[in-house]
This record gives structure tokens, sequence and C-alpha cells, in this order.
């Protein structure tokens, strides 16, 4: 204890005759390793993640906290981020900085410490011995309330996304605000099949006690099938927004293996919407290095049962060549085909996007929708979209559109009744009439009805020249 006073008494003589500001700040340095090594402090780490590797929700409460701090500012060094609105700068805490914090009268220092070898964070709590059972407890209640202020004033539904293993010092996840202005009520589906919808999300968000009676995990999985452009995404951001959750979505190209994914899933939290899109084309083109049981394991496997109230959504473009295993009830809640646009759902986006209740033009778009011509949601959106100024522009540029498609598909039809029947030996797919030969046989004749036209035309310009010759 003397030695402490002398050193003290030291110090406070040489900072008497010091003016120059880097050894005022060695010296402080200096005064605090000294504290430090007399045991004054006690210390508490706040680790990102725990021994599985999940995310730790107190790290989380903790950074939230100090980041809303004045003392952030008075850090050696603070990153500056642009926030969720205009004109709004976030001051976030460097790695290996340290914040001061004042509560009931005493000082708390926090530091923001990164390890250098695995690239792992953690917050360290410093506290006087004398203060910790004083404050210790209260000091973290007062955290946890200031941090739940926050976020009922944020109010926002985050996207989240994986980015492979190799930035692993900064976690699996990367995250942005999502401000997807979709809703339920602007996603243009037939409205029965959107009630069903909306009743079967608001009765999963008050069926804990159910579940939990059934024995069963609380969470819920939809399967979204249909074309490109029909509006599979949108609903996702739609979903996210009647929920309030949180979204993840998952890269299976950027997944290394079955175990990389089980660790994903673990890291996600409570009130989130985990979504795998194109679920179709990973299966039927192994695209990914994630195994079919992985998948199956990651839909309803043990692992998918280390949280609740989680929502889970796949999209695919279509599910007849997928195994049914995959998409069996149980597995999958609830299928929602999103097909493509028929003169009904056309009425819906005409009124959304053009302003029309009714028009002129609309027994001509609904006659050419009779013909089978159809066009995804997406297609004819972005049509409105580019003519809107002119709503009859538009309705014709549809037409015109729904009219070529249905053409295509005509010549399509003709195409392939035109085929021959038998285009493989019995020998098998190697013979002179096998598909690969008569693609190259049908090549061989477009390249000799070229020939011939040009030959003719060539002959008939001869001939009209030396006719020309002839008369004059």
């Amino acid at each position: 204890m003397f030695l402490l006073v002398f050193l003290i008494i030291v110090s406070c003589l040489i900072l008497r005759f010091v003016s120059n500001s880097s050894i005022l700040h060695i010296v402080t340095k200096w005064g605090r390793v000294l504290e430090e090594k007399c045991y004054l402090y006690q210390f508490y780490r706040v680790p990102q993640f725990n021994q599985n590797m999940q995310e730790n929700q107190l790290y989380r409460v903790v950074s939230t906290y100090l980041n809303s701090l004045p003392g952030v500012e008075d850090s050696d060094f603070t990153a500056l981020f642009s926030g969720g609105k205009p004109n709004d700068i976030s001051i976030v805490l460097d790695s290996n900085q340290i914040v001061v914090d004042k509560f009931l009268s005493s000082r708390v220092y926090w530091i923001n410490d990164e390890n250098e070898k695995t690239g792992l964070k953690s917050l360290v709590l410093k506290i006087r011995r004398n203060d910790k059972r004083r404050i210790l407890r209260p000091y973290l209640q007062h955290i946890h309330s200031v941090f739940y202020e926050i976020e009922q004033t944020r109010k926002g539904v985050r996207l989240y996304v994986n980015v492979g293993r190799e930035p692993e010092r900064n976690g699996r996840w990367m995250s942005v605000p999502f401000t997807h202005p979709a809703t339920i009520d602007t996603v243009v589906m037939d409205s029965d099949l959107k009630n069903r919808v909306k009743s079967d999300l608001e009765g999963f968000l008050k069926s804990k006690q159910y579940y939990h009676r059934l024995g069963r995990v609380w969470k819920r999985s939809y399967l979204l099938y249909g074309p490109s452009g029909t509006g599979k995404s949108t609903f996702v951001a739609a979903m996210a927004k009647f929920l309030g959750y949180d979204v993840y979505d998952i890269d299976l190209a950027k997944v290394s293996d079955d175990s990389d994914l089980k660790m994903l899933l673990l890291q996600t939290t409570t009130k989130s919407l985990i979504v795998i899109e194109d679920l179709d084309r990973c299966l039927l083109e192994k695209s990914t290095a994630v195994t079919f049981s992985g998948i199956l394991n990651f839909m309803d496997g043990i692992f998918s049962c280390c949280g609740e109230e989680r929502v889970m959504v796949f999209t695919m473009t279509g599910k007849d060549q997928i195994d049914p295993t995959v998409i069996r009830p149980g597995r999958v809640d609830f299928h929602i085909h999103f097909p493509l646009c028929d003169f009904t759902a056309f009425k819906t986006l005409a009124s959304s996007h053009l302003g029309l209740k009714d028009h002129k033009l609309f027994p001509h778009v609904e006659e050419v929708f009779q013909t089978g011509a159809s066009l995804s949601p997406g297609e004819i959106s972005e049509i409105m979209i580019s003519n809107r100024t002119s709503p009859s522009r538009a309705l014709k540029t549809v037409i015109s559109a729904l009219q070529t498609h249905a053409e295509a598909t005509r010549n399509a039809r003709r195409l392939s009744d035109s085929e021959p029947v038998r285009t493989v030996e019995e020998g098998g797919e190697s013979g002179i009439f096998c598909k690969e030969n008569l693609k190259e046989i049908r090549k061989l004749y477009g390249l000799l009805r070229i020939k011939s036209s040009k030959k003719e035309s060539f002959d008939s310009s001869e001939k009209d020249n030396s006719n020309s010759l002839h008369e004059s």
C-alpha cells in the first residue's frame, strides 16, 4: 500500500512538470497498468460467441449500449457509418479501444477486445473491486433497459446474408437494414389465398403454448413455387414486414459442407425468417457442396430445433421434379403457388400501377388472355411502370406483348409436333437419327437453303442484267 501511495505521489509530481501531451499519455497509460497490477479492478468478459459458436445475445446488447454512449467519441479511434435515416451518422467503437462510462457515481471501463490469432471479439468490463457488489447487477440491468429502448425506437427489420468461411473474424453473417416497401396487402395474389396465408401467420404468432403442449418446436415452414417474376421474393419481404422478423437469406453456393450449414443455422436468432431461394435448382443441378441429407436435416432435423419462433421459407420454380420427401407434410407446412398473370391479376396490377379500375381496352386484354397467352406479373408490371404516364399506351403494349408470347408459344408447339417420333435407334442414343445428329442435319439443311436462295437470287440478277443489255 505504501508503494502504491509513493508511486501516485511521484506520478503527480511528474505531471506538474510535464506539458508534452505524448508524455502525458504515456504516464497515464502506465498509471492504469500499475492500478491493474495492484488488483484494484475486476474484469468480466462478454464474448461474441459461446462455446458452441452460437451468437451471445448479451454481446449484442452491450455493443448497442456502448455505441450509444457519448463517451465513444472520446475514444482514441472510432468508426463512422451512415445511419438508416438521411443525415444520420453512427459512431461505432473500433477494435481494442476503451470507453469510460459512469453509473451510480462510479467509473467503469469497457474494452473492445479482438484476439489477433482467432479474430474472435469480446467486450471486457473493468470495474473496481470495491464497487462491484454495489453496482454490477444494477448496471447490467441498466444496460438491458437502455438496449430495449433503443430497439423500440429503431423497430427496423434487418437482412442477414452469409459471407463464407474466409471473413470469419467478422462472423458468418453480415447485415443491412431491410427497407423493402412490400406488404401483404400490396402483393398481387388471389384474395382468398392471401387471407388464408395472413390468418396462418397470425395464428403462428399466438401459438407458442399450443406448440409446446404438442411437444413440437415453435416454428413453421412455407414453400413458394412458380415461374420467375411471379412475386415470390416480394412475398418473402412482405412476410418479414408482417411478422417483424429479421431475414436470414442463405446462399447455398457459399456453404462449404453440411456442418457449415448447421453452424449458420445455430447462429440465427429467434424471431427470424430463414430463406433458401431456388431450392429446386440446388437439388437438381447439384450446384452446392451441401448434400441431399444435409438439406433435409436443415429443414427439420435435430439442429433445426435449436431455437424457436422461426419461420423457414423455401422458393422453387416447380415442384414436380423434386423428390416428394423434400416437401412432405411436416417438413413443409404450407404450399403457396405463384402462377403467371391472368386477367384478374392484370386488373389488380392496372389498378395499383396505372390507377385504372376500368378501360375501353380491358375487353381486348381479356380476349387475348382467353387465347392462352400469359406473362409473369413482373413482366406486366415493368411494362406499366415504363408507360405509367400514358395508361392507353401501357395497355396497348401489354396486348402486343401478350400476342407476341401467344405466337411464340404456338410456333414452339408446332415445332414440337413436327419433331420425328423416333429419334433414337433401337441400339441406343448413338444412331444416325439421335438428337445430336438431327441437330447437325437441320443445321446443314439450313445452310443448303441459304446457299440455294443466294444462288437463285444471283441467277435472277444475272438474267435481269442480260435482258437489260439485250434490250439496249
